[in-house]
């Protein structure tokens, strides 16, 4: 394999917009190359083929969001630190023009196993991966506020249950284009986990 003549790291950025924006599936390597600069041969001599192009970008992705999540996570109190989770996560796939969407939400939704080459069970492995990754951030960040006397219950089950709500505001997001719904489900949510709302009173989508 020839050696690489151009900056990774540059190409997985464009290369990640571009899967962001038309999924894996509508993107090309040949519009990938065009915006790097780059020619179209050298993604391939590089890494094989589109869907390993998306692999290798999507993991650069994974890796600053975690940093980001785990940031976002270590707020003043708990009610503050899942506030500026939400915001960040809505704003993360409410980005673009028009919005791009969750790339993990989006992805998992381009999924065909039934082809039998591998590729998206590679793939659906590193979405999961990801997605277990940052509920057990959320968790890690419940068991503080519990040590500090903020938090009472099930560490595990309320990680997964704020995780399962930002896959639901992805698809909500989609289906409704409505940034202030989105906020105020959030809010909710944050006030059942909490304790601070009623079963029951929670918004539902207009």
């Amino acid at each position: 394999m020839r050696p690489r003549e151009f900056d990774q790291d540059a190409v997985l950025r464009i290369a990640f917009d571009q899967f962001w924006r038309k999924g894996v599936r509508g993107a090309s390597l040949s519009d990938i190359a065009r915006e790097a600069a780059v020619q179209r041969g050298s993604l391939y001599n590089a890494f094989g083929s589109k869907e390993a192009l998306f692999l290798a970008a999507y993991d650069r992705y994974s890796g600053n969001y975690l940093v980001a999540v785990e940031k976002v996570l270590n707020g003043a109190s708990l009610r503050d630190s899942l506030t500026t989770f939400f915001d960040m996560t809505i704003r993360n796939f409410r980005s673009g023009t028009p919005s791009r969407g969750c790339p993990t939400t989006r992805g998992l939704m381009e999924l065909d196993t039934s082809a039998g080459d591998g590729v998206d069970e590679q793939a659906r492995k590193t979405f999961a991966a990801l997605v277990t990754r940052v509920t057990t951030l959320i968790e890690d960040a419940f068991s503080r506020a519990a040590a500090r006397g903020e938090f009472s219950g099930d560490a595990t089950a309320a990680a997964w249950q704020i995780a399962t709500v930002t896959r639901g505001l992805a698809v909500l997001e989609r289906a409704f284009d409505d940034e202030a719904q989105l906020r105020k489900i959030a809010g909710d949510t944050i006030n059942l986990v909490l304790g601070d709302l009623p079963l029951g009173k929670a918004a539902r989508p207009a």
